[in-house]
C-alpha cells in the first residue's frame, strides 16, 4: 500500500501495467507523434496541446528569457570550478527567488513557470561552462530549446551537431519532465503549501534530487556498466548480484512504482541505439547494457522480484554519448523536472 498527498491531474501511472500518461496521453504516443519539449511542457502547464498561433507565443515567451539575470552568472563564477553542478544548480534557484521574490504575474499565463523553463536551459548550460573553464554562450533564439542548449553547452559551430541528438535530448527531457509523487515532487508541493515562490520551491526540490536515492540512477548505472568492464563479465557480475552477501545491486533496474517494464526504457533503449549509430560510435556499454539486459530478462530470480529496466537503465548511455559529463547528469534530470515541478507547482 502507498499514500500520497493528492490525486494528480497532471500525470497517470499503472504500475502494473507499465503505463505512463501525461495529461491523459500514453508517453510512448507523445514520443512518436514527434511532438517537441516545449510543446510536453505547454501540455503539462494547461491540460491542452496548443494550437500553431498559441506554440509561436510559447516559445518565443520562453527564448526571450534563456540567459538568467546577471548576479545569476555572478554567483555561477563564484564557485570553485570543482564544485558539484547540483550545488551551484540549488544557489541559482536560491538568487532567483530572491531576484523574482516582489514580482506580482497573472497567474493565468504561467509567467513564473514560463520563466524556471527559459532560465534552466542557460543555468545549466552556464554551470557546465564554469565547470570546464570555458566562456559562457549566448542564447541563439533561431534555435529549438534542445538545440540552443547543445549551443549553449558546447557551440553548435564546434560541436558535431545533428538533428538526431537534438531530438534525442528532448526525448529525455520529455521522459523526465514529470512522474509520480516522488520524494522532489513533494517536497516542491510541500515547500509550495507554504507559500514560497516557484524558485524557492525548485531549490528544494533540486535539493531532494540530488541525493543519490533519487536522481542520481543514471550515474550509477554508468559507473556499474564501466566496473563490469566487458560483456563476457556480464554472467559473473549477475551471480554476484544474486549473491546477499556480496552487497551489489543491479542498478537501472527496477523501480518503486512499475512492476512491470518501465515505459519509458523501451522507449530510451530505442533512442541510444539511434544516437549511437548516428554519431558512428561503437560504445562498449551498449553492448554490455544489452547483455545485462537479455540475462536479467529470462533469470527467475529478477522476474519473480518484478527487476525490469528502468529509464536511467540507457539513459546515462546517451547522455554520455552527447558528451554530456557524468557529474552533470542530475542538472539535465532537474532541467526537464523543472516542467513537472512548475506545474505541479502552480
Amino acid at each position: 500500500m502507498s499514500t500520497a498527498a493528492c490525486e494528480s491531474k497532471i500525470t497517470f501511472i499503472d504500475g502494473n501495467k507499465g503505463i505512463l500518461r501525461y495529461r491523459g496521453y500514453n508517453i510512448a504516443d507523445l514520443v512518436n507523434s514527434g511532438k517537441s519539449f516545449i510543446e510536453i511542457v505547454y501540455l503539462l502547464f494547461y491540460g491542452i496541446f496548443p494550437d500553431v498561433h498559441d506554440l509561436q507565443n510559447f516559445m518565443l515567451q520562453i527564448s526571450q528569457e534563456y540567459m538568467p539575470p546577471k548576479i545569476v552568472s555572478d554567483v555561477i563564477k563564484s564557485f570553485p570550478q570543482n564544485s558539484h553542478p547540483m550545488a551551484i544548480l540549488i544557489a541559482c534557484f536560491s538568487v532567483l527567488a530572491s531576484y523574482y521574490h516582489d514580482q506580482k504575474y497573472d497567474e493565468n499565463e504561467l509567467r513564473h513557470t514560463r520563466l524556471a523553463i527559459s532560465q534552466i536551459a542557460g543555468i545549466v548550460a552556464m554551470i557546465y561552462r564554469h565547470i570546464t573553464n570555458q566562456d559562457f554562450i549566448q542564447a541563439d533564439t533561431e534555435l529549438s530549446y534542445s538545440e540552443n542548449f547543445i549551443h549553449m553547452m558546447f557551440d553548435i559551430s564546434s560541436y558535431k551537431f545533428t538533428k538526431v541528438v537534438s531530438k534525442a535530448l528532448d526525448i529525455i527531457f520529455i521522459l523526465h519532465a514529470d512522474h509520480e509523487q516522488n520524494a522532489s515532487t513533494a517536497t516542491v508541493r510541500l515547500t509550495g503549501s507554504a507559500g514560497a515562490n516557484l524558485f524557492a520551491c525548485l531549490a528544494s526540490g533540486t535539493a531532494t534530487l540530488w541525493g543519490p536515492a533519487h536522481g542520481g540512477a543514471n550515474e550509477a548505472v554508468i559507473n556499474m556498466l564501466m566496473e563490469i568492464e566487458k560483456p563476457s563479465n556480464v554472467k559473473q557480475f549477475v551471480q554476484k548480484v544474486k549473491d546477499r552477501n556480496k552487497g551489489i545491486r543491479l542498478m537501472g533496474f527496477g523501480h518503486r512504482v512499475y512492476k512491470n517494464y518501465d515505459p519509458r526504457a523501451k522507449i530510451m533503449c530505442k533512442v541510444c541505439k539511434e544516437v549511437l549509430d548516428d554519431l558512428k560510435l561503437s560504445d562498449p556499454l551498449l553492448e554490455i547494457a544489452l547483455e545485462l539486459e537479455n540475462i536479467a530478462l529470462q533469470d527467475s530470480y529478477f522476474i519473480e522480484r518484478n527487476l525490469y529496466p528502468n529509464v536511467d537503465f540507457y539513459s546515462g548511455i546517451v547522455l554520455k554519448a552527447v558528451g554530456i559529463p557524468i557529474k552533470m547528469f542530475t542538472t539535465l534530470f532537474a532541467l526537464a523536472r523543472t516542467s513537472g515541478w512548475s506545474a505541479q507547482w502552480y
